[in-house]
C-alpha cells in the first residue's frame, strides 16, 4: 500500500507540537457571550442574567473575557479581533449576537441569530464563518415581548419567524482568516447583498485590547503598562502590548482612499450606565456613537487608544458583493502586503484545508457526509475559547472597584477557591454555553482525535491538573455551580484516545498512566461521598440528565429520604470497567499496575452484584424487564418505574477481557482465579466464552444485565413505540406520551410524560430536555457497548430490530442500524429537507440547504434539531458515525429518497 504524503496542515501541527512555531496562538478563541455570564457576576444573589444585560455590553468593560462576532484572538484572549456592522436601520451597532436570558425565553436562553460555522483547520491555518444580517430593523424588542409572552407549551418564537429574512432581504457576512505564518493573520471578509433592492452596508472590522488595567489586581496591570494602538499612516495602525510586544495591522484600500480608521478606549461608559463622570471622554461604545448616533465626538481626535475600527461603508446592488481585505502582524519591520500575494495565500490555504480533509474524512462518504463533517469539525474547531476564571481574585473582589457583598464567600463555587483558568477550552456552545463542562468536553475530544491528538490529549488533562480537581478529588462540573456532578465519562475518553491515537504498541502509555493516577483520585472520591450507604449503589444527583427524574434529583428529595439511581450506579460500573482495562493495559508495561487492576476488577463485580441482587433484585424490576432507580424513605422501597435513558445506562457499563491477554499477566490471572473459585455469589456475574477451536483465545464478559436481562431491555430499546426513533434512541420511551407515569406519595402527585422536544417544564431552567429527544452522546455510547456485547457473543446472539418486525439482527448489526438513524439526522430525504431542519423555516430557502447546524438534540418523533443551536461538541461524534457508515449509507440515502 503505498504510504499517504502527509498534508500541509498535518505538518504544521507537528511543528507546533515540537513547538517549532506556535501556529495555535491566534484562533476563534472569542467567545459569542461574555455578557450574563457567572465570571462577570458580581451581584449580592448571584443573577448573572440581569446583573450584567446584553443592553451593557456595548458599553461595559469585560473583566474576564471578550466577546465578538465571528472573532479571532489570541490564546490568553489580550488582542481581539471581529467585525461590527450597521444596517443604517437598527438602533444600535450589531457588535455581538443577541439572544435571550434564561428569565426571558419560553424555553430558557437561547440566541435570536443566524450564523455558521463552514469551515477551520486544526491549527486556524484557515477558518471560515457565515452570518446572515438582516437589512430590516432587527427585532430586539419583538422577539423579547413575544417568547415572554408564550407559555412552555408554545414553540418558541425565532428570529425568521418576526419575517425580518422575507424576501431574502438580508446580508450574507462571510469572514475568512489564513495564516501567512504563526503570527501572520489574513482577513477577508465578503458580503452579499441577497436582497432584492440596492441597500447600504457600514462594517467596521475591529481591534481591541482586553481591559486588563481597569482592576488594579497585578502590578504589571498599570496604567503605565497600558497596551496601545495608535495610527502609523492611512490604513495602518502600530500597536503595542507588554507580552505580545509590537504589532501593526491595517486594511487594504484596494487602490482608492484608505477607510477612516476611528480610535477609542475599551472602558465602562459610566455615564450611560449609571450617569457618573467618565474618567476619560472615549469608551468603549463610542462607535456606537459616532456610526448609529453621529456623535463624532465620541472618538477619540488623538487618533490613538485601545479599539480600533476603519468605517467603511458599501453600496451594492441586488446581488452585489464587496470584499474588505485586513492583515495584522506580529512585526512592524514591514509593510503589510495585500493585492495577488494576498489572494494567493488565501488560495493556498483554502487548497491545504481540503487535502488535510481529504484524509480525515472516509474516502466511502459521499457529497453529503463529507460535508456534514467537514462542517462538525468546523463547528468543534471554532467552539474553543479562552476561558478565564481565577475563582479566589473572583470571591474576593478586585481592587480597584468596590468590594462585593460578603454573601460571595459562601456562595456560588466558594468552596472551589484552588480554581484557576486561563486556558484554551472547548465549550459546548459559545452562545449558550460559553463555559466548560466536564461531562461536555469529554465527548469533544473523540472527534477531536481525528483532527488534533494533541489537544484531545491536552483537554483530558487539563480538568485533571490541580488548577481544576478539586483536592478532594472531585471534577469540576460547570462554571454555575462546579459542585454538580457530571457522569464519570473523564476515563473512558482518555482511553478511547489512547486506543485512537496510534496502533497497539505505539500509543502514548505516558499519556495513559498520567491521566490513570489522577482518575484514581476522582474514583476515590466517587466511593467516598456517592455511596451513600456502603453497598455499591450509588447517588450522584442529577449527573447531566437536567429533567430527565420525577423531581429535582440535585436537590433534596420532597419527601425525604434517598434515591439510589441506576444511572448513578450504572456510571460507576462503566467506570471500573474502564479502570481496569486502563490498568491491564498499564500493567503489561509495569507489573505494578496488576494489583490496582485486580482491585477494579472485584469492584466492578461487586457493584454489578448490588445492581441486579442487592435486597433481592437491586434495581432490576423482573416483572417489567428493566432497571429503574428506587426511593428510599421510611423504611419502604419504592422503585420509580420510569422507562427512560436511567435504566439504559447499565447496558453501557460492559467490557471484554480476553484470556490470551489475562495469561501473559500472571499476578492478575491468579487473583482473578482465585476470586471466581472462592466468590462463586459474585463469580455468577461474569460470563464466559471458549471457541472449541482455540482456548487461550476464550473471552470473559463483564457487564450488568446478563444476557437474558439485555435481551430483555433491547426488546423495549428497539421498540419503535417505545425508544427507538427514525434518528436513534429516545432518552424516555415514547409510550409515556399517551399513559403519563404517576407517582404518588402522601397528597402530592408526580408526573412524567413523553415530550420529543423542549421542555414543558421549568426544572434546570427549562432549556435541556431528557424526557423524550435523541441526544447524541448517550447514543454513541449505546452503539460502542452494542459492538462490545457482539465482539464476545458474536453472532450467537440475535435480537428483533425493530421489535415487532421480525427483522433478525447480531448486534453489531443493530449498532450498525442506530448508527445509520442517527447519521441521517444530517442526511436530506426525498423531499430534499435534512431531518434536523424540520419546522425551521429558514431552510426552506435552497440558498440555505448546504448549511448544517449540530443541535444539543433532536425531537424523538422528527429529528428536529432542539435546544442550544452550536453544540457541535458533542454532536459532533456523527463525524465518527459517518466513518462507521460511510459504506453503507449511499445505499440507505437512495433507499430514503425514493420512499
Amino acid at each position: 500500500m503505498a504510504k499517504v504524503q502527509k498534508s500541509a496542515e498535518s505538518t504544521r501541527l507537528d511543528e507546533d507540537a515540537a513547538r517549532q512555531k506556535n501556529w495555535k496562538r491566534w484562533g476563534p478563541y472569542l467567545s459569542e457571550r461574555q455578557w450574563g455570564t457567572v465570571r462577570e457576576d458580581y451581584s449580592p444573589d448571584g443573577s448573572c442574567w440581569t446583573y450584567f444585560p446584553h443592553d451593557h455590553a456595548r458599553s461595559r468593560a469585560y473583566r474576564w473575557g471578550e466577546d465578538g462576532l465571528l472573532g479571532f484572538c489570541d490564546r490568553e484572549g489580550r488582542l481581539c479581533f471581529a467585525v461590527a456592522l450597521w444596517n443604517e436601520k437598527d438602533p444600535i451597532l450589531k457588535e455581538r449576537l443577541f439572544g435571550l436570558t434564561a428569565l426571558e425565553g419560553n424555553h430558557g436562553e437561547d440566541v435570536k441569530e443566524e450564523y455558521f460555522y463552514l469551515d477551520a483547520t486544526p491549527t486556524y491555518s484557515y477558518c471560515r464563518g457565515l452570518y446572515k444580517y438582516p437589512q430590516g430593523p432587527f427585532p430586539y424588542s419583538q422577539l423579547v415581548e413575544e417568547n415572554r409572552r408564550r407559555t412552555r407549551d408554545d414553540p418558541e418564537f425565532e428570529l425568521v419567524d418576526t419575517g425580518i429574512f422575507a424576501g431574502e432581504k438580508y446580508w450574507d457576512v462571510q469572514i475568512e482568516y489564513a495564516k501567512a505564518d504563526e503570527n501572520d493573520l489574513l482577513i477577508r471578509i465578503e458580503v452579499t447583498n441577497r436582497g432584492s433592492e440596492s441597500a447600504r452596508l457600514h462594517m467596521l472590522p475591529t481591534f481591541w485590547f482586553h481591559n486588563c488595567w481597569s482592576w488594579g489586581v497585578q502590578q504589571e496591570e498599570t496604567e503605565e503598562q497600558k497596551p496601545r494602538m495608535h495610527l502609523s499612516a492611512p490604513g495602518r495602525v502600530h500597536a503595542w502590548h507588554e507580552t505580545l510586544g509590537s504589532l501593526q495591522w491595517g486594511i487594504d484600500a484596494a487602490g482608492g482612499e484608505a477607510p477612516k480608521i476611528l480610535f477609542t478606549e475599551n472602558e465602562t461608559n459610566f455615564q450611560r450606565l449609571w450617569n457618573t463622570s467618565n474618567p476619560r471622554p472615549w469608551v468603549k461604545d463610542a462607535f456606537d456613537e459616532y456610526v448609529v448616533h453621529g456623535n463624532t465626538s465620541a472618538v477619540s481626535d488623538r487618533n490613538e487608544g485601545t479599539k480600533a475600527a476603519a468605517h467603511c461603508v458599501v453600496d451594492l446592488a441586488p446581488g452585489g458583493k464587496a470584499v474588505l481585505r485586513l492583515r495584522m502582524r506580529v512585526d512592524t519591520n514591514n509593510d503589510l502586503q495585500f493585492g495577488e500575494e494576498f489572494e494567493k495565500i488565501f488560495s493556498q490555504r483554502i487548497a491545504e484545508a481540503d487535502e488535510f480533509y481529504q484524509q480525515i474524512i472516509p474516502a466511502g462518504a459521499d457529497a453529503n457526509a463529507r460535508r456534514t463533517s467537514r462542517q462538525a469539525y468546523a463547528g468543534l474547531l471554532w467552539s474553543r475559547q479562552f476561558y478565564n476564571y481565577v475563582v479566589e481574585e473572583w470571591l474576593r473582589g478586585d481592587p480597584g472597584q468596590p468590594t462585593p457583598p460578603s454573601s460571595r464567600l459562601t456562595g456560588r463555587n466558594s468552596d472551589w477557591g484552588h480554581v484557576y483558568s486561563r486556558d484554551v477550552l472547548s465549550m459546548p456552545d459559545k452562545w449558550e454555553y460559553p463555559w466548560f463542562a466536564a461531562w461536555d468536553l469529554a465527548f469533544h475530544t473523540i472527534p477531536f482525535c481525528r483532527l488534533d491528538p494533541a489537544v484531545a490529549k491536552e483537554q483530558m488533562l487539563l480538568l485533571l491538573r490541580e488548577w481544576y480537581m478539586h483536592p478532594n478529588g472531585q471534577l469540576p462540573a460547570y462554571e454555575f455551580a462546579f459542585d454538580d456532578v457530571n457522569p464519570p465519562v473523564h476515563a473512558w475518553a482518555c482511553w478511547r484516545i489512547y486506543k485512537m491515537t496510534g496502533p497497539r504498541g505505539n500509543r502514548d502509555v505516558d499519556f495513559l498512566a498520567r491521566t490513570f493516577q489522577k482518575l484514581l483520585m476522582n474514583f476515590t472520591w466517587w466511593v467516598n461521598r456517592k455511596d451513600i450507604a456502603g453497598k455499591h449503589i450509588f447517588a450522584g444527583g442529577f449527573l447531566g440528565l437536567d429533567n430527565i427524574g420525577l423531581f429535582d434529583r440535585s436537590k433534596p428529595l420532597p419527601m425525604g429520604g434517598t434515591l439510589e439511581q441506576a444511572d448513578g450506579t450504572a456510571w460507576m460500573a462503566f467506570y471500573c470497567d474502564v479502570m481496569l482495562q486502563m490498568a491491564l493495559e498499564l500493567a503489561t508495561h509495569d507489573p505494578t499496575y496488576e494489583d490496582v487492576a485486580s482491585k477494579f476488577f472485584e469492584h466492578f463485580v461487586a457493584i454489578v452484584d448490588a445492581m441486579n441482587s442487592l435486597g433481592g433484585n437491586g434495581l432490576w424490576d423482573e416483572e417489567d424487564g428493566f432497571y429503574y432507580d428506587q426511593l428510599q424513605v421510611d423504611g419502604q422501597t419504592m422503585p420509580l418505574r420510569v422507562r427512560s435513558a436511567v435504566g439504559l445506562i447499565p447496558l453501557m457499563a460492559c467490557g471484554v477481557l480476553e484470556q490470551s491477554k489475562i495469561k501473559i499477566l500472571k499476578g492478575f490471572e491468579k487473583r482473578t482465579k482465585w476470586f471466581i473459585e472462592h466468590r462463586p455469589d459474585l463469580a455468577r456475574h461474569i460470563s464466559y466464552m471458549e471457541p472449541s477451536s482455540d482456548p487461550n483465545q476464550s473471552l470473559h464478559l463483564l457487564a450488568i444485565p446478563s444476557k437474558e436481562r439485555l435481551v430483555r431491555v433491547l426488546k423495549y430499546v428497539l421498540d419503535e413505540n417505545e425508544f427507538l426513533s427514525p434518528h436513534g434512541i429516545r432518552s424516555l420511551s415514547r409510550y409515556y406520551k399517551d399513559h403519563p407515569y404517576v407517582f404518588k406519595w402522601q397528597s402530592a402527585e408526580y408526573t412524567i410524560q413523553y415530550m420529543p422536544a423542549e421542555s414543558r417544564i421549568g426544572m434546570f431552567g427549562g432549556n435541556s430536555n431528557w424526557r423524550g429527544p435523541v441526544w447524541m452522546p448517550l447514543n454513541y455510547l449505546l452503539v460502542e457497548a452494542l459492538e462490545r456485547y457482539h465482539h464476545f457473543y458474536g453472532d450467537e446472539l440475535k435480537v428483533e430490530c425493530p421489535t415487532g418486525s421480525g427483522v433478525m439482527m447480531n448486534l453489531r448489526e443493530v449498532a450498525a442500524e442506530l448508527s445509520q438513524r442517527l447519521t441521517m439526522l444530517f442526511m436530506p430525504g426525498k423531499d430534499g429537507r435534512r431531518p434536523f431542519t424540520r419546522g425551521l423555516k429558514q431552510f426552506d430557502d435552497p440558498a440555505w440547504n448546504d448549511l448544517v447546524l449540530f443541535y444539543e438534540y433532536f425531537d424523538g418523533d422528527t429529528g428536529r434539531g432542539v435546544g442550544a443551536s452550536h453544540q457541535t461538541g458533542w454532536t459532533a461524534l456523527v463525524t465518527r458515525l459517518i466513518e462507521k457508515t460511510a459504506p453503507t449509507l449511499p445505499k440507505r440515502l437512495r433507499k430514503n429518497s425514493s420512499s
